[in-house]
């Protein structure tokens, strides 16, 4: 019996992307890796195709569609084995920010171009100083009239050069608890004082642009503001199990398209006269990747089911976030290992993937602060 019940038109959607993504990404895959970053065109045809902010209702411009699809889509773009276009970051991390904290009028101004892949988002939380610890966020935000003052610097902020929209958070620097001060803002690009700095240069997910943002007196006005002031901490907290999720189905995707390829590739590789699968290290290293990852697909599948039925599953996303990610991360290294001196080669996929899968330990939150968190909701 499977946990999530996908239909015939989930099935057909999957098939509908995957055919896509064969077609208009992957050939373009090296182009970008090259480039270090994604053309605004490859997203504005994503929204062409109905692909971005699924969940967003259509009275917005979205599908309207259940989480499943962001799941499909999630799984698929990993199959790309690409890092340029973060779909989920846009469609499920984001984009959710504005659909639950917004206005109407934020709702009806952003969406429809976020959804048509006019408009890219980004989440500026990140600071130099600050990375997971959320309630250390530097960058203020002082209220003059009826306008916000930002000033500060965040950093690893993922789609920051192709960000047309950017959720801020910033804290005010007159309130003493660090629960209450800080706000989520949203901020548009071009707007005076808001800069985007160099693009960072990374070990892996090089067609990713990720920057710098620097806001200097950057006057926005108090509307900019997401929900009641004094609680973007707790909007953050809420959405963070939703990320989280995201992150921990992308590692399992990934671990799933690593063992794969490997297999494929052990299958045709001979030494010494038979198949690398013949041997029995080989087997046995393939099939303890197989039920390592059939563990970790059976745990997010469940957590899919429960995050769809509003749960609240923080300690189990926390522990799926850690124990994803570090399983995809051995994966990773056993699969090279499978390859020889091959994996080590650009030519292989192995190798973009093993470069790649390593920041999934730390981005979302390390995985040393998941267990953190678990830890002290178990009352550890």
């Amino acid at each position: 019996m499977e946990i999530l019940s996908y239909t015939d038109e989930h099935r057909m959607f999957r098939e509908t992307v995957r055919k896509y993504l064969e077609k208009e990404v992957v050939p373009h895959v090296e182009e970008w890796e090259e480039a270090g970053i994604t053309p605004k065109s490859a997203w504005k045809k994503l929204g062409d195709q109905g692909f971005l902010c699924m969940g967003v209702p259509e009275e917005y411009g979205g599908m309207g569609a259940d989480f499943l699809y962001s799941v499909i889509m999630t799984e698929e773009m990993t199959r790309t084995n690409h890092s340029g276009l973060v779909v989920s970051l846009h469609s499920d991390i984001v984009v959710p920010y504005i659909l639950a904290y917004g206005t109407e009028e934020h709702k009806k101004k952003y969406l429809p171009g976020c959804a048509s892949g006019d408009i890219i988002t980004a989440v500026a939380m990140t600071e130099p100083n600050t990375g997971s610890d959320l309630a250390a966020i530097k960058t203020t935000a002082v209220e003059d009239g009826d306008d916000v003052i930002l000033n500060g610097q965040k950093t690893f902020i993922s789609n920051g050069i192709n960000c047309g929209l950017v959720v801020v958070a910033a804290r005010d620097p007159n309130v003493k608890s660090p629960y209450t001060a800080i706000d989520l803002f949203i901020v548009e690009e071009g707007t005076p004082g808001f800069e985007k700095g160099k693009q960072i240069k990374k070990i892996g997910w090089h067609s990713q642009d990720t920057s710098e943002l620097y806001f200097t007196d950057c006057r926005i006005p108090k509307t900019n503001r997401l929900g009641a002031k004094g609680t973007g901490f707790l909007h953050l907290m809420e959405k963070l199990q939703q990320e989280r999720l995201v992150c921990a189905i992308g590692a399992v995707a990934a671990a799933e398209y690593m063992l794969e390829v490997t297999i494929k590739y052990c299958k045709e590789r001979t030494v010494f006269g038979k198949a690398i699968t013949k041997f029995q290290h080989s087997k046995f290293e393939i099939v303890e990747m197989a039920t390592d990852i059939k563990l970790g697909r059976t745990f997010i599948d469940k957590l899919i089911a429960d995050h769809m039925e509003k749960k609240n599953v923080v300690i189990e996303v926390s522990m799926a976030k850690f124990w994803t990610t570090d399983m995809a991360c051995r994966v990773a290294d056993r699969c090279l290992q499978l390859h020889g001196g091959y994996g080590y080669c650009e030519e292989y996929p192995i190798a973009r993937a093993w470069r790649d899968i390593r920041v999934t330990r730390i981005f979302a939150g390390t995985n040393e602060i998941m267990k953190e968190i678990a830890g002290r909701f178990m009352g550890l």
